[in-house]
């Protein structure tokens, strides 16, 4: 078999960069103040319980409050929103500060103004995978009503959608 076609790190990029996903920012209230970081590994799980996933780096500025927590918040974000989740990309950003608006919701968490829809989950598990884990919340809080176009991932970029 070709070396360029053996599991790698470089092949599963390769590969998901051709994955167009949906992008989610995650928010935790933390001991320091609020956490959050721009996720496009955000799955429904399961209708009945409401279940949803997501996954998250263990090396992560946003996995010690995200291994504590006891609820997350859920953002989809609209087209409109690129720069928002750059800055919840970005190491290092102040991603609280302005111009991202946002408060306190249901459960403490972090709610960020002006997203597609929304959702608080209880943490119902984390469950190890390689560097990641997977964290299954159970919804119990949201709001569909925003407006717009959900802002999508495809090789290495934002993207919007085209009709």
């Amino acid at each position: 078999m070709p070396a360029d076609l053996l599991a790698t790190p470089d092949l599963l990029r390769s590969v998901f960069r051709r994955h167009a996903a949906g992008v989610a920012v995650i928010t935790a209230r933390g001991e320091a103040g609020p956490v959050g970081f721009t996720a496009t590994s955000l799955s429904s799980v399961s209708a009945e319980p409401p279940l949803l996933s997501f996954g998250v780096g263990t090396g992560s500025s946003s996995w010690p409050a995200i291994a504590a927590a006891d609820h997350v918040g859920v953002h989809i974000l609209g087209e409109h929103q690129q720069e928002l989740a750059a800055t919840f990309a970005r190491s290092g950003a102040d991603r609280f500060g302005p111009p991202t608006l946002w408060r306190e919701g249901p459960e403490g968490v972090p709610v960020l103004d002006g997203v597609v829809a929304w959702l608080v989950g209880r943490v119902v598990a984390r469950v190890p995978a390689g560097d990641h884990r997977i964290v299954l919340a159970e919804v119990v809080h949201g709001d569909p009503s925003g407006t717009g176009r959900p802002l999508l991932y495809h090789q290495g970029r934002f993207q919007r959608l085209r009709d």
